[in-house]
């Protein structure tokens, strides 16, 4: 695995992990509604939603770290595919934007994965 991927894999992963964080310690606080752009009575109402979405991209962090742990092409390859098809959905049903943050990252990723020598 080159360095430029594992480089973009370790981005990717901290990205995620600041998802958990923001979803599930930080949803109703004002850093999270302001980076989710919404009021608090309706981070209130999705306080549980969020904090298990958060758990998801935690898996996907760990998926990517642990890929990273043995340079394992084929499971960074397989949660870098996860993160861009969530972005996708998210983009498709939420807000473009979100594969801009989460997607374009993962795809980067993984074109350094497959494109470049040693990758």
């Amino acid at each position: 695995m080159s360095v430029l991927a594992m480089l973009l894999i370790a981005v990717v992963a901290l990205l995620h992990l600041g998802f958990l964080v923001l979803e599930m310690f930080l949803w109703t606080r004002p850093v999270g509604l302001k980076v989710f752009r919404q009021s608090r009575e309706k981070a209130e109402q999705s306080r549980v939603l969020a904090a298990n979405q958060g758990l998801y991209n935690g898996f996907l962090a760990a998926g990517l770290i642990w890929s990273l742990g043995g340079a394992r092409t084929d499971v960074a390859a397989f949660f870098l595919v996860c993160v861009v098809v969530a972005g996708a959905y998210g983009a498709a049903t939420v807000n473009r934007r979100i594969f801009l943050i989460q997607g374009v990252p993962a795809l980067l990723a993984l074109a350094a994965l497959r494109l470049v020598p040693g990758g």
